[in-house]
């Protein structure tokens, strides 16, 4: 089996910093994309920045300048720092990430972490 555990998240005020990490571990031959997603109450999970494993990565125009994803693929480990946070940026970030497990063949599949509560207080 494969999990993605998240952390780093939390209460700050609007204009202050987080990180939050999200650590995959198990039967993991390959991790292709690794992406960070949001869901604030009463709207859809968005897709806010991926990166493949080559290192490109993508953002939504609500958090491009401010956010910035990576990733430590030795340690099966994406990143989402988080500066000059809002009071919109309030939700659950979920990451995600596509991976071929060992022994399971070269499709991919994806999985999801469970989810860590970031609040920005104005």
């Amino acid at each position: 089996q494969v999990q993605l555990v998240e952390s780093g998240g939390g209460l700050v005020q609007a204009g202050g910093s987080l990180t939050l990490s999200c650590a995959a571990s198990g039967s993991i031959f390959r991790i292709n994309d690794m992406a960070w997603y949001r869901q604030a109450p009463g709207k859809q999970r968005e897709l806010i920045t991926s990166i493949t494993s080559g290192g490109v990565t993508n953002y939504a125009d609500s958090v491009k300048g401010r956010f910035a994803i990576s990733r430590d693929n030795a340690k099966n480990t994406v990143y989402l720092q988080m500066n000059s946070l809002k009071p919109e940026d309030t939700a659950v970030y979920y990451c995600n990430a596509l991976i071929v497990r060992r022994y399971a063949g070269l499709r991919p599949s994806t999985y999801w972490g469970q989810g860590t509560q970031v609040t920005v207080s104005s």
